[in-house]
């Protein structure tokens, strides 16, 4: 019994001299997981101080500003705004000039995305298949509206479409018909915004179809042609559905663009003719900068978020689905 009694004490002693050893040692590695993560907080914080000032700051500001009527007055004296609660938000969709400019938005994005998805995708096809010489500059070509300034793109644009010295004005001279004012003109100002957008932005898909394309096997595309796949068989059975992932990229990322735009109005129209092509963002803009009605303009802001994460959530989830 006695016997047993000093095993158990010994094993014991040997247990705890264990513990304390695996705890010296233990010691050192925590201190230097410690010192580690301290340099990683330490190269993290130029970023965390610029993304908390200008980021998150004015996202929560925005956010808070958007349940008060915060106008110019209160630019100096923030705290004398006046908590209103949703009434910004009730009465954003009670303004016939709002919901103008988040129709006209609507009708920006249905039309236009799928035009530039398009486009881009026959681009990207002939560009990697069908024309072998001088590749690189088609390329660069295509590209360069991308990087190319909305201002200069828009002066390129007001020539082409001026209806008394303009490009088409040449062209219908030649024809001995009238000259429309397309940008003057209800019916075809946003189209003529469009078309402009999808020929600033096709470069942008483009690039991203050209890489989806060359990340396709070359042996896919041999073994359905020596099942006697067609050119249209190819694109409608492999191309595309191989193409899938980058499409929702594509398709996303453009879509969060074209829902944003501002530039386009801003630069060529104002919004005009009689808000024909006032969007959401303009619209934000000049209440805000214009009106100084920043409250107001805030809401605009998370509603417009709101939509932009609604459409994007759906569009992954349904394109997802597609790509398994």
């Amino acid at each position: 019994m006695s016997s047993t009694t000093g095993q158990a004490a010994s094993d014991a002693a040997v247990t705890k001299k264990r513990q304390s050893a695996r705890t010296r040692a233990s010691r050192p590695a925590r201190r230097s997981l410690g010192r580690h993560n301290l340099h990683g907080w330490l190269f993290s914080a130029p970023f965390l101080v610029l993304f908390g000032v200008f980021m998150l700051f004015p996202i929560v500001a925005t956010l808070l500003m958007s349940f008060t009527d915060f106008g110019a007055r209160n630019v100096t004296h923030p705290g004398d705004a006046n908590f209103i609660g949703v009434d910004n938000y009730t009465q954003l969709f009670q303004d016939d000039t709002f919901l103008t400019a988040l129709f006209n938005t609507a009708y920006f994005v249905v039309v236009g995305v799928p035009l530039t998805i398009v486009l881009g995708l026959l681009v990207a096809l002939l560009l990697n298949n069908g024309i072998d010489r001088a590749r690189t500059f088609f390329r660069i070509g295509f590209y360069a509206p991308v990087v190319t300034t909305i201002v200069a793109v828009a002066v390129v644009w007001r020539f082409v479409l001026d209806p008394s010295d303009g490009l088409i004005a040449g062209l219908c001279s030649v024809l001995g018909v009238h000259t429309p004012d397309l940008l003057g003109s209800r019916t075809w100002a946003m189209p003529a915004l469009i078309a402009m957008a999808v020929w600033r932005n096709m470069g942008t898909v483009m690039v991203l179809f050209i890489a989806g394309l060359q990340a396709i096997p070359t042996e896919v595309r041999e073994a359905a042609r020596l099942d006697g796949a067609g050119a249209f068989q190819e694109l409608r059975r492999i191309t595309v559905p191989l193409l899938r992932p980058t499409l929702l990229y594509a398709t996303v990322i453009t879509t969060i663009g074209y829902l944003n735009v501002f530039e386009e109005p801003f630069v060529m129209t104002q919004g005009g003719p009689t808000n024909a092509t006032l969007t959401v963002s303009l619209n934000m803009y000049q209440q805000g900068f214009n009106f100084f009605h920043m409250g107001y303009a805030s809401a605009m802001a998370y509603v417009l978020f709101v939509v932009i994460m609604g459409i994007t959530v759906l569009q992954l989830r349904l394109m997802k689905d597609n790509t398994r």
